[in-house]
């Protein structure tokens, strides 16, 4: 395990300059949380924007803008966002280059890049790596790694190039640096991340043996960079992904959002790194206040299909190239507003708790697989008792579940057994929720996330215990003709 302490799994604190009032503290909490989901889905240091609910004015001073010749979109509808992980050395001091031993070469360069979509109402959000050594054609500048896109043309060339590689229309861009990345980390108290295989990267000094490991800021950076395992670049993709999920279950958790001094140290940390384009630093807070329902179970994440992992480019570079085929149909699908996490069981028409006999028995076959610290609850009372919607919400909350929201009811108050309902897809966080109420039943329902509805036989809650498994890695490079997406809820390391 690793002896630094200035990470842990839960936590930490960071203090920043920026005050809150205490009055209105309570009240932002629940729109900075909304914010903070935006972020983390297009990098770690887009979850400090969240702040711009509240701060505004600051916020807007602080956040670089770039003509980007971004399409812009509609408040709601579907849109693509590009994210570009930015490595620029020009304003390091030579302690911090020294540091983040990343030499003292002038300009930028782009070291990440990844298509963010959200899905036309919001609820659902899809993000893929494209991997920085993809040999693609760059408008105007010939064939090259698609990271080239950046540092021959800036934000503009590097939309052009995500445009003409994919066929998406890119509706916004945003933009962060090496800090941006190391303070988002350490203002949420640093970040757990697990590995399989040994590192062992001799340009950083930079060593881990396979398990799981809190890190702060530089050593996540390390982590996330490094490309010193067997499959290099596809590697780095899995760690950049599980980084990002993680970081955006920290974000969610209370700990962070209902903590004023993490949540100042976040913002403070955080917003001088971002560069975005001009309609996106106008639309944030009215965007953010849409995702307010997304979870980790609602965020899917993928790579390009690839055909070839060992081309060499006729420069003589080490590259690869995607599988054309499949890369269309997965862009087609994602163009098409369609979900790449398949639900398992046909989706239900009924609003109310109707019976569900396949659906219920797909499940309740497999013992609950999500921590409850990963699921977002939504409390209804289905009966005429006053404040059984209110003992369930905290009985929920004190076993692990995220329950924000005030208690809501039905509009029939003769509900007898509790059930959980769930949207098609989430039978997992489904099953973690039924466990943990003795005698609830499962139904999947047309909502938009795990809702409980409370019945006269609610009796309380009980702990759950939950048996999470990682599949192995492939140690050594390998196409991939068909996109295999997961969720950041199944990225997250395992404790």
């Amino acid at each position: 395990m690793s002896d630094d302490d200035s990470g842990v799994h839960v936590g930490g604190d960071a203090y920043g300059g920026v005050r809150l009032s205490q009055r209105r503290s309570k009240r932002a909490r629940s729109s900075v949380r909304t914010l903070m989901v935006t972020g983390a889905l297009s990098s770690a240091v887009l979850l400090g924007s969240g702040v711009l609910w509240f701060l505004s004015a600051y916020a807007s001073n602080q956040i670089k803008r770039v003509n980007a010749g971004t399409a812009g979109s509609d408040a709601r509808g579907a849109m693509n966002i590009l994210l570009v992980g930015v490595d620029k050395r020009d304003d390091l001091t030579r302690q911090q280059q020294n540091q983040l031993r990343l030499g003292r070469e002038v300009g930028q360069r782009s070291d990440t890049m990844m298509v963010i979509h959200l899905s036309e109402d919001h609820s659902k959000v899809t993000v893929v790596s494209l991997p920085r050594d993809s040999w693609v054609d760059i408008p105007g500048k010939g064939t090259h790694k698609i990271n080239a896109a950046y540092s021959l043309g800036g934000a503009r060339l590097a939309v052009r190039a995500v445009q003409n590689a994919t066929g998406l229309t890119i509706n916004h861009y945003v933009e962060v640096n090496v800090l941006g990345f190391i303070n988002v980390v350490d203002a949420l108290g640093g970040v757990s991340v697990c590995t399989p295989v040994a590192i062992n990267d001799l340009h950083t000094k930079f060593q881990l043996q396979p398990g799981t490991y809190e890190l702060n800021g530089v050593k996540a950076l390390f982590y996330a960079r490094t490309r010193a395992t067997a499959r290099s670049d596809l590697d780095r993709i899995d760690r950049q992904q599980q980084v990002i999920s993680a970081l955006l279950q920290r974000a969610l958790s209370g700990g962070t959002l209902a903590n004023p001094a993490k949540l100042t140290g976040l913002v403070s940390s955080t917003l001088k790194t971002l560069t975005v384009d001009e309609a996106l630093a106008k639309d944030l807070i009215g965007l953010a206040g849409q995702l307010k329902d997304v979870s980790t179970d609602d965020v899917a994440f993928t790579t390009v299909p690839l055909a070839d992992v060992n081309y060499t480019a006729p420069t003589g570079e080490s590259a690869v190239l995607w599988d054309k085929t499949a890369a269309r149909e997965l862009f087609k699908r994602i163009g098409a507003d369609e979900p790449l996490v398949k639900p398992t069981v046909s989706s239900s028409a009924s609003p109310t708790p109707s019976a569900s006999a396949s659906a219920t028995a797909s499940a309740t076959a497999t013992a609950p697989s999500v921590s409850p610290s990963r699921i977002v609850v939504r409390v209804v009372n289905g009966t005429a008792i006053t404040g059984l919607g209110a003992r369930a919400k905290t009985d929920l909350r004190k076993v692990g579940f995220q329950v924000p929201a005030a208690p809501g009811d039905t509009s029939t108050r003769d509900a007898t057994n509790t059930v959980v309902r769930y949207p098609a897809g989430r039978e997992d966080s489904a099953r973690t929720v039924a466990a943990a109420i003795p005698g609830a039943d499962l139904r999947q329902a047309d909502v938009q996330g795990i809702e409980v509805v409370v019945g006269t036989k609610y009796s309380g809650t009980k702990k759950v215990t939950v048996k999470e498994t990682t599949a192995s890695p492939s140690t050594t490079p390998s196409a991939s003709g068909t996109p295999v997406a997961k969720t950041a809820t199944q990225n997250i390391c395992k404790k």
